[in-house]
């Protein structure tokens, strides 16, 4: 089996305060490219889509370009950058450090699907 497709050509698209996301779903894997504008925060650009506190998504990223800082909901605390690949599981909020803008890719079953579901609801 094989399957390609280009994110250049995403499957689903989504734009929010601050950022916007695309996304291809390929057989066993959802891969999503996001942007976070300085001022991005995920408590108060994308909770308002979802409905809950904090991020209930796991995911499984690599930082393109810029720095975010990571608070888990247990008090855990991270900040991660160019080259920086991490795990961070359900329960954490997000936002942009410095000037930059925040490129990563995302990994994660079904992140793009969970978001389009919240702004879509």
């Amino acid at each position: 089996m094989m399957e390609v497709k280009t994110v250049e050509k995403p499957d689903e698209q989504l734009e929010f305060p601050h950022g916007h996301l695309e996304a291809v779903h390929l057989t066993g894997l959802d891969f999503a490219v996001a942007t976070f504008e300085p001022g991005w925060r995920w408590s108060e650009s994308v909770a308002p889509l979802t409905g809950t506190e904090s991020c209930q998504i796991h995911h499984n990223g690599c930082v393109i370009q810029g720095r975010m800082h990571i608070r888990m909901d247990d008090g855990g605390e991270s900040e991660v950058g160019p080259g920086d690949v991490f795990v961070c599981s359900p329960g954490h909020d997000a936002w942009v450090v410095g000037d930059e803008p925040v490129v990563l890719y995302d990994f994660a079953g079904g992140m793009a699907q969970e978001y389009v579901k919240g702004a879509e609801a």
